[in-house]
């Protein structure tokens, strides 16, 4: 497979640069794959393609206003920081800008001094491991300091840091939203459960590599990121009965896609409680073997995010449903618009 057979052409004005008012008035394209059926309809409608006994899975992952931005007190030049991973205790893994002016042992001071950090390990693509130093608690110290870091493709300032984050986050650490998500409120998730859906919450904390491209030709010859995911028992529990009884595995985004058939190849199609990292790379020619529908944004061109989606319903068929979506006007990516496909026993 060629990456430019992933390629669409996107008029830039249909970039989404910010979220909608109402978080459930986006537009939602469902999408058959067996009968290549396409529905034009609203997002508070998805409600209507689940059905009682079904789970719906959502990722609960928080995402940290990761973006720091300071100087070195030694020159008073500027740095980026971008927080990925936490390595452990006060070390963190950042993407540092300019890196090259960070050597081992170089300290930047953020806030007037409330938050430094020290360089002690130097990495690829202008990756640095630090050691934070501060006082009181790292998280608000970071919530007072940091900035959402919103993809680059975005360019509109945020004035409510709170529409980059699900209405259900919980658990700190991702340093981009799981955005598929974003459409839900909480008055539509009452409903989805009154209907007799379970909500169900797993976590995968979204890395820096969500944004990055394919930049090989072949497919095969790329590299996914690792993410860190986590399933308690309770969530497992309740998706294999769910399984047992006829219903249906129904993932919000992307994200929840890669941590449940990463813990279905890991226990033969079942589902444990289970924590780790994650390189799962979903393309043409993978066999599902938990997820049996799922919700999603409209992707970058070339991304591993529509091959996974393009695994599910059929290369072909997405396409021309992005198609449909760009002569329709569907808004795209972070804030835009999203997509709910069934099951696809198609082979491309």
């Amino acid at each position: 497979m060629n990456t430019k057979d992933f390629d669409f052409d996107l008029p830039e004005e249909l970039i989404a640069q910010t979220p909608l008012e109402k978080r459930d008035s986006s537009k939602l394209l469902v999408l058959d794959p067996v009968t290549t059926e396409m529905t034009d309809t609203h997002f508070d409608h998805i409600i209507d393609q689940l059905n009682p006994g079904d789970a719906l899975v959502m990722n609960n992952t928080r995402v940290l206003p990761a973006r720091l931005y300071g100087e070195k007190p030694d020159t008073h030049g500027h740095v980026e920081f971008l927080l990925l991973k936490n390595t452990s205790g006060d070390n963190w893994e950042v993407l540092a800008k300019p890196a090259k002016r960070l050597k081992v042992g170089s300290t930047v001071s953020f806030g007037d001094g409330r938050l430094m950090a020290e360089v002690i390990e130097e990495l690829e693509h202008g990756g640095r491991i630090v050691r934070f130093s501060y006082d009181g608690i790292f998280l608000e110290v970071l919530e007072s300091l940091g900035e959402m870091p919103l993809p680059p493709y975005i360019h509109e300032k945020l004035d409510d840091r709170d529409r980059y984050q699900t209405v259900y986050a919980k658990e700190n650490g991702s340093a981009a939203a799981p955005t598929a998500g974003l459409h839900f409120t909480p008055e539509l998730l009452e409903k989805i459960e009154a209907k007799g859906v379970k909500l169900v919450y797993l976590t995968l904390h979204v890395g820096l590599g969500t944004f990055r491209p394919v930049s090989v030709d072949n497919v095969d010859e790329h590299e996914m990121h690792s993410e860190f995911y986590q399933l308690s028992q309770e969530a497992a529990s309740t998706l294999n009965q769910v399984k047992q009884e006829g219903g249906r595995i129904v993932a919000v985004g992307t994200t929840s896609i890669r941590t449940l058939e990463t813990i279905g190849n890991k226990f033969n199609g079942k589902l444990e409680a289970d924590s780790g990292w994650t390189n799962i790379f979903i393309k043409p020619g993978y066999h599902f073997t938990v997820v049996d529908a799922f919700s999603t944004n409209f992707h970058l061109p070339k991304s591993t995010l529509v091959m996974l989606v393009a695994a599910f319903a059929g290369r072909d068929f997405i396409l021309d449903a992005y198609k449909h979506a760009v002569e329709n006007k569907y808004r795209f990516f972070s804030f835009g618009d999203a997509m709910f496909l069934k099951r696809s026993y198609k082979e491309d």
